[in-house]
């Protein structure tokens, strides 16, 4: 065997060991989804349920649901409008704002209608219908069921920081709106503060 011969066999060597070493050992471990890994101090899953949790309990617990079964003698229903993020970092509002819902649904207490965006799908389909699908199936227009309150809110933090500390702030604040009225029937905040202290830390 040639000296360059041995020479390149000993550079593969080499690299392949290099490599060997550098490998990285990612593993993955499917766990709970209720259960909080909290990697950052960024807004997460947690908050959202916390707080759609907290905003549930105490929209249920105004006076207006009782005096709209009384009067009404059936559910409200709810349609979400808008709720603004205003905080510094990017929140997945659309995920806050499912976990509001499944949580009222499951009150039994409130309906919810559609959003504009999926009643326009949805009265698609049911043109649709009326043209291709039999009359025992089919689902007539003008049957919807209109909205007696608007959800809407918005989400505001603040970020305090110094030597290595740092404490971020979310307030959310939601309001329901009769519709027929204006009146405002209900006024929901939750706050949440968060402390990050790294030994050595760089903002």
């Amino acid at each position: 065997m040639t000296k360059n011969k041995l020479i390149s066999l000993g550079l593969i060597f080499l690299s392949t060991v290099g490599l060997s070493a550098c490998k990285s050992t990612t593993s993955i471990e499917r766990v709970e989804t209720d259960k909080e890994i909290a990697l950052t101090d960024k807004w997460n899953d947690k908050d959202s349920q916390l707080v759609a949790s907290a905003m549930v309990e105490d929209m249920l617990s105004f006076p207006w649901i009782d005096q709209h079964l009384q009067k009404e003698q059936n559910r409200p229903a709810v349609i979400i409008q808008r709720v603004r993020n205003k905080s510094h970092e990017h929140i997945p509002v659309e995920t806050f704002l499912n976990d509001l819902k499944r949580a009222m649904l499951r009150s039994g207490r409130v309906d919810f209608v559609a959003n504009n965006d999926i009643r326009e799908d949805v009265r698609k389909e049911r043109a649709d219908q009326e043209l291709n699908a039999s009359i025992d199936t089919q689902n007539a227009m003008g049957e919807e069921t209109g909205a007696d309150y608007a959800l809407s809110g918005s989400i505001n933090s603040t970020v305090d920081q110094a030597d290595g500390q740092r404490v971020t702030f979310y307030q959310v604040d939601l309001r329901l709106i009769d519709m027929t009225s204006n009146r405002e029937v209900w006024n929901g905040q939750k706050k949440i503060k968060k402390f990050l202290k790294r030994a050595s830390y760089s903002l």
